[in-house]
């Protein structure tokens, strides 16, 4: 009997052993070795392709943190940071009407929610025309009497960056919706029922039970948020190429590596944008973890 329960045992440790040593070998191999290199490729001045690149310790680190050139590029963050609140306020809005009884509201769902399925690619050429001069934007200012509101959208400086911040709402806000609207149907139907009873409206619902129910999920989309707007780069890539001030923290990023070749200082501006995107997550795990208390 100890035998066979000492083989089982064995068999059993083979095959969690067999089913996990693959994930985590992909892991190792495609995550934490690329990681450990890029971070070594940022202690050296390097081109990507010379033999010998030349150890400089954190010469790189110094040159991002301090010249204007490399970090300033996080202006451009800001226009998508406060785009986030007003991508989450409609995701928030459409989430709580579409979470009572609403016609058709499978249909509205699925109209919010399908612009996050499109590829980046494709959003960035529809929004490409329809900014473009004489384009979709433009006839419809044109036919509501606007037109001398026209503007170059993505040529103008002034407000090139919140046409793109606006294109990255109407792609994310489907996200958004579909988690809001999550949290607030695991909700008790039974506490609207109680609340009805006692005479709340929408608004009271809304005020007392949805958003207290919620704020944990709220905090969550905010730190996402901040993420996100911290790794733009296909939108504004793809529309304007980084160009006339739209230039992103990634894009100068893969701009230093490829375009001017320097590998090293591009691997450390990667590994600052890395301890920042951690550094926030953390913060979002401790807050969450304090309300909870």
């Amino acid at each position: 009997m100890l035998k066979n329960s000492g083989g089982r045992n064995f068999e059993k440790n083979l095959v969690i052993f067999s089913f996990t040593i693959i994930p985590v070998l992909l892991i190792l191999t495609f995550s934490y070795y690329p990681l450990l290199k890029m971070f070594q490729y940022s202690l050296h001045d390097w081109n990507g392709y010379s033999v010998n690149p030349k150890f400089v310790g954190l010469e790189n680190y110094k040159t991002v943190l301090t010249n204007p050139n490399y970090f300033t590029v996080f202006k451009t963050s800001l226009y998508y940071f406060i785009a986030t609140f007003f991508q989450l306020a409609i995701a928030l809005l459409f989430a709580t009407i579409l979470s009572f009884k609403v016609k058709f509201a499978n249909f509205w769902k699925g109209i919010l929610f399908f612009p996050y399925l499109l590829n980046g690619v494709a959003i960035g050429f529809i929004f490409l025309y329809f900014y473009k001069g004489g384009g979709t934007f433009d006839t419809v200012l044109k036919a509501i009497g606007l037109g001398d509101q026209i503007h170059l959208w993505l040529g103008d400086r002034s407000i090139n960056n919140i046409s793109l911040a606006f294109t990255s709402i109407w792609r994310y806000t489907g996200f958004n919706f579909l988690v809001f609207l999550g949290a607030i149907q695991s909700i008790n139907p039974e506490v609207y029922e109680a609340a009805e009873i006692d005479g709340a409206n929408r608004w009271d619902e809304f005020r007392y039970i949805i958003m207290p129910s919620i704020r944990n999920i709220i905090f969550l989309n905010i730190i996402l948020g901040v993420s996100g707007s911290l790794s733009v780069f296909d939108i504004p890539y793809i529309m304007t190429g980084g160009s006339n001030g739209t230039t992103t923290f990634v894009i100068q990023t893969i701009d230093t590596a490829f375009k001017y070749n320097k590998v090293g200082l591009a691997s450390s501006m990667a590994i600052i944008l890395l301890i920042i995107v951690i550094v926030v997550s953390l913060v979002q795990r401790l807050a969450t973890q304090e309300r909870k208390k």
